[in-house]
């Protein structure tokens, strides 16, 4: 399978290809470079999960409302808890899974699907757990402003928020939802690394598309379409968990939420999940895939 250890020639399934060893953080800064470019749409698709009654209903609308009333850099809150998750989580969980198929790749050929699912898996709930705390982050700082005034949190930034979480409520706080959270993890890293390596060898493969742009892309958009589709009722519940002002049972959580809303909370907001995970998946992919063609061309490999 033609995996991104490989150099960039196309793979007829036999034949031998160049191996490079990537830096462990490459993807955790191409998810940074991401998440630069789709924040906005992340922020609205919080809103519409944490949504009250008598909120906006739509992107389109939560949109407006939030550029009415907290202006362009209104969409950009919490930015830098963000940030910090991807530093945190990308980085783990790209990181373990290109070690893991270093380990498991040869010369001669590549670990099978069900492989890369395993590893993604494993390298998800370890991103997971050491992402938990700048997530938590991210959903407060997002949900913050649409708050009463009296219910705020008002950090300041990322740094500020986890020193007033862990003095205010403690250092359990840092992983509130976490199994959720994690379990959340193990589901996108299985469905957007793997996929994205599944359909990536398959279009290089059985189609006459070369290792470039349009591979690339391709390959991105169908990972993203199967990771949201896959994740959107876990991150409903992750969602919920991490902005509620009280703690509540995972049990207690799910039949609240069925008893109000029905079966159609497992996909509210997939296409603004959709409409931010897309663009994320394809811009960290296709960043991530500079990343390495600049790498291989720095160290003097053939690309």
């Amino acid at each position: 399978m033609s995996s991104s250890g490989t150099s960039g020639r196309k793979s007829d399934g036999n034949q031998s290809t160049q191996h490079v060893h990537y830096p462990f953080w490459f993807g955790g800064s191409a998810s940074c470079f991401a998440a630069t470019v789709t924040h906005p749409l992340d922020l609205i698709k919080v809103r519409l999960q944490t949504r009250s009654p008598d909120a906006p209903k739509g992107m389109l609308k939560t949109f407006l409302h939030i550029l009415k009333n907290n202006g362009i850099l209104g969409l950009y809150n919490g930015l830098s808890a963000s940030l910090l998750r991807q530093l945190t989580y990308s980085t783990t969980r790209f990181g373990v899974y290109e070690e893991l198929k270093e380990v498991f790749t040869t010369s001669f050929s590549s670990p099978s699907f069900p492989s890369l699912v395993a590893m993604a898996s494993t390298s998800g709930f370890l991103g997971g757990v050491a992402g938990n705390p700048a997530d938590v982050l991210n959903v407060r700082m997002q949900h913050d402003a649409a708050l009463a005034p009296k219910d705020r949190r008002n950090y300041k930034h990322a740094i500020d928020g986890l020193v007033r979480m862990t003095r205010e409520e403690g250092w359990r706080s840092l992983f509130r939802g976490v199994w959720p959270n994690s379990m959340r993890a193990v589901l996108m890293t299985a469905s957007q690394l793997a996929s994205y390596d599944g359909f990536k060898h398959v279009l290089l493969t059985k189609t006459s598309l070369e290792d470039n742009l349009t591979t690339h892309f391709t390959a991105s958009f169908l990972a993203g379409f199967v990771a949201t589709t896959i994740c959107s009722p876990v991150d409903v519940i992750k969602t919920r968990v991490m902005s509620a002002k009280e703690s509540k049972g995972l049990a207690r959580l799910l039949a609240d939420i069925y008893r109000l809303e029905g079966v159609s909370w497992m996909f509210r907001g997939w296409v603004p999940s959709f409409i931010r995970l897309g663009p994320h998946t394809i811009a960290t992919f296709l960043f991530l895939e500079q990343h390495k063609k600049i790498y291989r061309h720095l160290r003097g490999f053939d690309d």
